[in-house]
């Protein structure tokens, strides 16, 4: 039985029970048309009533007793009211359901139809029902049907006690109604609860599902439904999204749930579920809002995952900048723990498609067939890492820091200091910029590699 439920103890049940209706010895003088057997069969029935708070299983033997010598006394079902107090009383609620059965199916009023005496034992019975089925650990189909039709009848129950105002009457409705309600719920929610102490977590969300369904605005019931849709996750990541959703709605509704939890650990627990999906809260104050709305998300909702949104990212940046992404695919497999092994089995000797990068350094300064470069990320500093190895040498003096495209064959590698050399054409340069060398004669062109026509 889960705190959350606030199950009305026994005691608390007598205490609501004795504002509108009489326990103990039931009243004869108001039976008109029943009659005891004889005067045995009265002391017996009220001896058993008169224990029935103290001594139940006293109660429970003076009744079976009777009950053997009177099988067919006219006060057999004010009899079923006595054992459902003896047996709830003596904590064996199953027993107080299976007597109740039929009392409830055949209607409560129809079986008590004093005015005087019917309504307090109707209410009892409903009342007893209605409480008892959270007490029982694993209830029948029986019992539960018999509970939720009980609970249905005591949460409309407007039959007052004859001899009762309508204050005392009202006042007493309201303390009988939230036992129904509680029952209720207990029995929506069980399956869920059953299926989620089996790990059984397919039949747990269907439950809870349901059980949402008709109690939409309860919070334990979202945040059990999420504990289902997470635990499915490692085999079904759809599932994650929707847990996030059902975490957000708990956390939204009532963070307490119902009294059980710490709010602000439950609140800490939904947004740290949506930041280590997502990667970040970006988002979340717009999710806080749309939970209000429905108690499951739209068929189409799904928050993207940090990773997905990194590989979006750097989808994107691929798309804008293939250049810097291709050697940025590069570099991190050099760079990585088998970088020797990824040169010499992929990289080396194969042709690599076209990077740019900026010149760091050239060899000699002026005419060279070497030149050292550098490919940054925007903002940062040129490192130098690339030295491109030139089949003939350049006739002018290149400019330092200039941005240029090149394609080569990779040769060579050091991972430190890192340094990959590539044998480039000199006709593959694009876009490098020259100018004569100091005591060369004036020529009508610079020297330099044209950049190609795109």
């Amino acid at each position: 039985m889960h705190k959350f439920l606030g199950i009305v103890s026994r005691t608390a049940a007598i205490a609501v029970l004795s504002a509108v209706v009489i326990t103990g010895t039931v009243q004869n003088a108001r039976a008109q048309e029943k009659k005891w057997k004889d005067t045995d069969e009265y002391n017996m029935f009220n001896a058993a009533a008169q224990k029935v708070a103290a001594n139940p299983a006293g109660a429970i033997a003076d009744l079976d007793a009777w009950k053997a010598k009177y099988p067919s006394s006219d006060y057999k079902d004010d009899g079923t009211v006595i054992y459902m107090q003896a047996y709830v009383t003596a904590k064996q609620p199953a027993k107080a359901l299976d007597v109740a059965a039929d009392l409830v199916n055949r209607g409560v009023d129809t079986a008590f139809t004093d005015p005087k005496t019917g309504p307090s034992n109707a209410i009892k019975v409903l009342y007893f029902a209605s409480a008892a089925i959270a007490q029982v650990p694993n209830p029948t189909p029986e019992e539960l049907a018999t509970a939720a039709k009980a609970a249905k009848a005591l949460l409309d129950y407007n039959r007052k006690p004859e001899g009762t105002d309508d204050a005392a009457w009202n006042q007493a409705r309201q303390q009988l109604q939230p036992v129904a309600k509680t029952a209720l719920l207990y029995i929506a929610m069980l399956p869920g609860n059953q299926a989620f102490d089996k790990k059984d977590w397919a039949a747990c969300e269907a439950a809870y599902s349901k059980a949402l369904g008709e109690y939409p605005d309860n919070a334990f019931i979202a945040y059990r439904l999420g504990g289902c849709l997470r635990s499915q996750a490692a085999e079904k990541p759809e599932k994650r999204s929707a847990a996030v959703w059902e975490f957000q709605r708990a956390a939204v509704l009532d963070p307490t749930l119902g009294g059980s939890a710490n709010a602000d650990q439950i609140k800490k627990y939904a947004d740290n579920s949506y930041v280590n999906m997502h990667g970040s809260d970006e988002g979340l104050t717009d999710l806080k809002e749309k939970v209000k709305s429905n108690p499951l998300p739209p068929a189409d909702f799904k928050i993207k995952t940090a990773t997905e949104i990194s590989e979006e990212k750097e989808a994107e940046f691929e798309k804008s900048n293939p250049q810097l992404a291709l050697w940025m695919k590069i570099k991190g497999a050099l760079a990585d723990t088998n970088g020797e092994q990824y040169f010499a089995g992929q990289l080396k000797d194969s042709q690599v498609p076209q990077l740019r990068g900026t010149l760091v350094e050239a060899k000699p300064a002026c005419r060279p067939k070497e030149l050292i470069v550098a490919v940054p990320l925007p903002g940062n500093t040129p490192t130098p890492e690339i030295t491109l190895k030139l089949d003939a040498a350049l006739t002018g003096k290149p400019e330092l820091n200039q941005e240029f495209h090149w394609e080569g064959v990779p040769t060579a590698f050091s991972k430190d200091p890192f340094m990959l050399t590539m044998d480039t054409p000199k006709e593959k340069l694009e876009g490098l910029k020259t100018t004569p060398c100091a005591g060369a004669p004036a020529t009508k062109k610079s020297g330099g590699v044209p950049r190609k026509k795109q």
